[in-house]
Order: structure tokens, then sequence, then C-alpha cells
């Protein structure tokens, strides 16, 4: 934008100039020979009273001397062939004038004046002079030297000026989008300090309303996500109890572990909900963490006749995603194993390095799923269409990504390749 309006003032500042400078450049020279042709006419109108009335030696002496002094031809044409002065032909326009008519016309070598001086005895006389075109164009190469040398300064002062004006107006722009781009990385503390155009400003000042108000609806929103999740204590907390009371010590302890599960994911959730999230996450112990969830889904899948294969790399293996986002996404990962096979479907879970990623692998032998599954609010399942995108967006958190392949067996093979915490970088 700076560039254009400095060559846009340029090209205004010089179409002025030319519609300017020129014309003038051409009256100079007008101006200029103008100037030299009546400077020669009036040396020659001062022989008129001489040829006029004196004899022809002092016509000759007078024109000689007139000569000298303007450096200019001085001829004198009397009646007949008699030529006075400087030698030269006669001319058209000598010719002319003898007949009474005084004239000035262009030539070969300048400017031909001639003047007839009428009253002689003898019939009518003619005064030739000629300016040379060094005097007729004397001091017009350098007046347009200094017009040419005016017009560049003058263009170098618009585009000074238009370079000003550039930066006062492109400037503030800048400013506008490192905020903006800034909001965007989550940094919503990011405020344009408002300068330049009365339009700028008020654009500045509106970017800075918006940027608090997504504060104010950030905050807002996680407390309430808070406050729902905190509601859920009352009913786990009831149904804790209702665990305690079952006589068989089993099932109590299976639902009660589950109820401590739900209580971690709910505690999790608030504090997630409430802590500031432009920090990057603590990371967390892959290994502990699957070892953990699959202990406890273990119990369901012997209740519903599925096959379970466990291959579990010895730990620990740190990864950038915090144990309870981690578990969050490999909870939604076997929820959907279990929610969209038939019972007695086997499936496994395997833990391993790969170079410097740990990869988290969910394989089943159930139907399989389209790779268009994982999106946001999509199943065509007709759940929540959540999991999946949880599981994405837990490893892409952790510098990582998730990969959606059809595994050997026909189902689907979920792997979350997870980066370790010395690879993340802030928002």
């Amino acid at each position: 934008m700076r560039a254009r309006l400095a060559l846009l003032a340029a090209a205004v500042s010089v179409l002025t100039l030319v519609a300017f400078l020129v014309p003038l450049a051409l009256l100079v020279r007008a101006v200029a020979e103008d100037r030299a042709t009546v400077r020669a006419t009036a040396d020659a109108q001062s022989l008129v009273p001489v040829v006029g009335t004196a004899d022809t030696a002092t016509i000759r002496l007078t024109a000689e001397q007139l000569a000298v002094e303007s450096g200019r031809p001085v001829s004198v044409f009397l009646p007949g062939d008699t030529v006075l002065g400087t030698l030269a032909p006669r001319t058209p326009a000598v010719a002319l004038a003898e007949r009474g008519r005084s004239l000035t016309v262009e030539s070969d070598g300048g400017r031909e004046v001639v003047i007839a001086v009428q009253g002689r005895p003898d019939g009518t006389g003619v005064i030739r002079t000629v300016v040379p075109r060094a005097e007729l164009t004397a001091g017009v190469t350098r007046a347009w030297l200094v017009l040419a040398l005016l017009g560049v300064l003058l263009v170098l002062l618009g585009l000074l000026v238009a370079d000003r004006l550039a930066r006062t107006l492109v400037r503030p722009i800048a400013e506008l989008s490192v905020v903006s781009h800034r909001l965007a990385n989550a940094e919503l503390d990011a405020r344009v300090t408002p300068a330049g155009p009365a339009e700028l400003r008020e654009v500045a000042g509106a970017l800075n309303h918006l940027a608090g108000r997504i504060q104010v609806l950030l905050a807002q929103e996680r407390e309430q996500v808070a406050d729902l999740s905190h509601r859920l204590r009352t009913p786990l907390t009831a149904l804790r109890l209702e665990a305690e009371s079952l006589r068989e010590p089993q099932d109590a302890a299976r639902i009660a572990a589950a109820v401590d599960g739900l209580e971690r994911a709910v505690t999790g959730l608030i504090r997630q909900a409430r802590r500031d999230r432009s920090p990057a996450a603590t990371g967390g112990d892959a290994a502990a963490v699957v070892a953990d969830r699959v202990a406890f889904w273990s119990v369901l899948a012997e209740d519903t006749g599925r096959e379970f294969r466990c291959d579990l790399a010895p730990g620990p293996l740190p990864v950038g995603v915090s144990a309870d986002e981690l578990a969050a996404a490999l909870d939604a990962l076997l929820g959907n194993v279990f929610a969209h096979t038939p019972d007695g479907t086997a499936f496994t879970v395997r833990l391993a390095r790969d170079a410097d990623r740990v990869v988290l692998t969910v394989a089943d032998e159930g139907p399989g799923m389209p790779a268009a599954t994982v999106r946001r609010g999509a199943s065509p399942a007709g759940s929540t269409g959540l999991g999946l995108d949880i599981a994405r967006r837990a490893a892409e958190a952790g510098g990582g990504r998730l990969e959606l392949r059809t595994a050997p067996g026909g189902g689907a093979e979920v792997r979350l390749l997870l980066a370790p915490p010395a690879t993340l970088t802030g928002p």
C-alpha cells in the first residue's frame, strides 16, 4: 500500500508538472525569440533617419558601425543595385520591402528583419538585418534546465510527502493486523493503540472492544461449564453410596471404581474449564494412564464376552498431553468400540514407542468406519459424534495427530501419534 501511494503521488506530480512546465518552456522560447527580434528591429530602425536623409558614404559608415556593435549583419539596399554595409543578396523579403512594406520572416540563417525607408528622392530604401539562431535561443537552454530541475525537485518533494502520509496509514493498519493475529492465537490480552486517521482509530477501538467482549464471553463459558460439571458431584455421591450398600463386594468395588473414574473426569473437566487456556499442557505418562484405563475397560470387556488383547510398552512414556486429556481420549475410543460393535467383538490396545513419538493404537474387528467420521458432531451411528473429535483434539494439543485406518481384519484402527513434551511450542 505504501508503494502504491508513492507511485500514485509520483504519477500525479509528473502529469501536473508536464501540463505546467511544457507550456512554460514553450513560452520561454517564444519570449526569447521575440526579445531578440525586438532588439534587432530597434537597431535597424535607428538607421531609418540616416538612410532617409544622408549620403551614401554616411549610410555605409553608419551601417558598418551598427553591424559591429550589434554583432548582426546589417545591409542597406538603395534603389538600383547599391548595397551598403554587409554584402547580401536581395531576398524576396527585400523585394517586398522595396514596395513600402516592412516585415519579419524566417530564413535558413535565423530571422530576417527588413524595414522599408521611404522619402528618398531616388526611391524606397530597405534596411535588412538577420537575427541568428543562437541569439534567438539565447538563455532558453538554461531556463529549460532550471525548469527541469524544479520539476524533479517537486516530484521528489511529492514522493516524500506521499511516503510520510502512507506511513501514517500503513503503520496503524499493520498494527491492527498483528493484534488480530495475536487474538487468533488466543492472546486475548492483545490490544491496539488507536492511531492514524479517524476511521482507523474507530476500527482499533472496535477491535479492542471485541477482544474485551471475547474475554468476558469465554470467562462466562468456563464458569458455566465448571458449574455444570460441579453439579454432577451430587449424583456421583449418591451413586457411590448406592455402590457401597451392595451386598456383593466385587460388584461394589467395580461400581465404586467406575464412580471414581467418573469423578476424576468431572474434576478434570472443572479444572480444564476454569484454567487459562493459553499455557501449553504439562504432559503426562502415557504408560501409566493407558494401563489404568485398560484395567477399567477390561472388566466391561469380560462382561460383554469380548476378547481383549493388550500390548503396552514399559513406561514411563512421557507425552505432551495431560493425563486427564489422554484418559478422556482413550475412554472415547474404547467407548466407540463398545457402542458401535456387537457384543463379542474382539479389540486390541497397543502402546509403543516409535522414534521420538508414542503411538497409541485402538483396533477392533467390527464393521469399521469411514474417515469422514472424524468430524465434530458427525456420526453415522446416531451418537453425539464427539468421541473421535475429542481424541483428535487431545492428540493435536500435544503436538501429535490422529490417524483412522482400516484394520487388517476389516475393522477400524485408530492411532494417536503423541509427541513428547519437549517438542511442544506455545500457542
